[in-house]
């Protein structure tokens, strides 16, 4: 998609999860301005730690940081300036056209080859499985953890997804809570509290989920999302420190680290952003 005309200087970002939230904060505190779009019900697991919850709340506080909702492209810099994090439910991203972003990053975590590719903006940054910088990306950030966590790649292809979630306290796959059926989701515990095991943590068209362990109720999908059989739709946390619920993650901040990087390495894009 190409967008003719003087670019904006903007980054956007394509999802407002945790892990897209942790790029808006290195960015945002580094005093470039940014825009997250989303879609029209957010499927963010990690809510108190995800722009994405502005959708449903029209404004949230993550740790410092302010999402606010806005209805249309031209309100972003209104918002901007009031030293918001505007937030857009744009899920085709056809605010491309309107704002000419000079960034694009795709945080959105679909692990797939996206839909858009290197002409959606000057520069174009994507996160994790999917990704191959010089064919749907200018540059690949990997996500997954070890070594390269962060990285970024300007050649080649971020690591495939392992489809095992990375162990917590020793627990792996039984942390991720998944979707029991197709159906609606309503939650039953609240996030960042305690649960024991054997608490009811949420439902599914009345098929209640418990928790296997004891652990902090660290991520919960917004009540009415509909669901798929398998779907994640939370975290428990076995450590069990309520903190964290609240905090945006190291591998969060890694991905982010790794997009700031990746923008202020080409000084055209540094000077045009920061001014």
């Amino acid at each position: 998609m190409a967008t003719p005309g003087p670019a904006s200087p903007l980054v956007l970002i394509r999802g407002g999860g945790d892990l897209a939230t942790g790029v808006v904060a290195r960015l945002h505190r580094s005093g470039l301005p940014v825009l997250v779009t989303e879609i029209a019900r957010p499927l963010a697991v990690r809510r108190l730690v995800s722009l994405a919850e502005a959708v449903f709340e029209g404004e949230v506080l993550v740790e410092e940081l302010i999402g606010r909702r806005i209805g249309a492209p031209e309100e972003a810099f209104a918002a901007l300036d009031l030293g918001a994090i505007p937030v857009l439910v744009d899920p085709e991203a056809a605010s491309l056209r309107t704002l000419k972003p000079l960034v694009l990053v795709d945080g959105r975590m679909r692990k797939e080859p996206p839909e858009l590719g290197l002409d959606a903006a000057e520069m174009v940054i994507g996160l994790g499985p999917g990704f191959v910088a010089g064919v749907n990306c200018h540059a690949a950030i990997e996500t997954n953890r070890g070594h390269a966590m962060g990285r970024v790649l300007w050649q080649g292809s971020a690591e495939a997804d392992t489809a095992v979630p990375e162990p917590v306290a020793g627990i792996d796959v039984d942390r991720v809570l998944r979707a029991p059926k197709a159906g609606k989701m309503r939650g039953l515990a609240t996030l960042g509290s305690l649960a024991r095991a054997g608490d009811p943590l949420f439902e599914v068209d009345g098929e209640i989920v418990r928790a296997g362990f004891d652990g902090a109720v660290r991520g919960l999908l917004h009540d009415e999302v509909a669901v798929e059989p398998g779907m994640k739709v939370g975290d428990l946390d076995p450590r069990g420190e309520l903190r964290y619920c609240r905090e945006i993650s190291d591998k969060s901040l890694a991905a982010g680290g790794g997009v700031l990087e990746a923008v202020l390495s080409q000084p055209d894009l540094r000077r045009r952003l920061l001014g």
